[in-house]
């Protein structure tokens, strides 16, 4: 280092200077905190949209077995689980009425749409269901 110091003395003052140097460390680390950030807040997200699809199939499983009056046919029972599943954008068609032997079964499948801007095609499928028996009458 000696040498080049010799052949130009600004060089090597350049060289010693440790100004800035937060400034560079800064640098490469903020895009990757900005990332994990990112990160936890769309993992966030995506267990949100679980949690509200899977109360959504719950409370129309659950009204279609209980509640005769105000959910006795497919399309009211869709319409519960459509209200429930507020904030997902999901419509009536999403959702399946099927009666097995368990009692009265509703079932979703919602696309989770990542909104990263590295992962433009990145998407997950969550599914949800729930099979609410039957009141026995006794």
């Amino acid at each position: 280092m000696a040498a080049m110091t010799h052949l130009n003395p600004s060089l090597g003052r350049f060289l010693r200077d440790r100004h800035g140097g937060a400034a560079v460390e800064m640098a490469l680390v903020f895009p990757l905190l900005c990332l994990m950030i990112l990160g936890g807040i769309e993992t966030g997200w995506m267990l949100w949209s679980t949690s509200t699809l899977n109360f959504a199939v719950e409370e129309a499983a659950r009204c279609a077995a209980v509640d005769a009056t105000n959910c006795g046919s497919t399309t009211n029972i869709q319409g519960v689980a459509v209200g429930k599943a507020m904030g997902l954008g999901m419509s009536a068609s999403d959702f399946t009425v099927t009666s097995p032997a368990c009692g009265k079964r509703v079932a979703a499948t919602y696309v989770f749409h990542f909104l990263m801007p590295f992962s433009t095609d990145f998407n997950v499928s969550i599914p949800a269901a729930s099979c609410y028996p039957l009141p026995s009458s006794s």
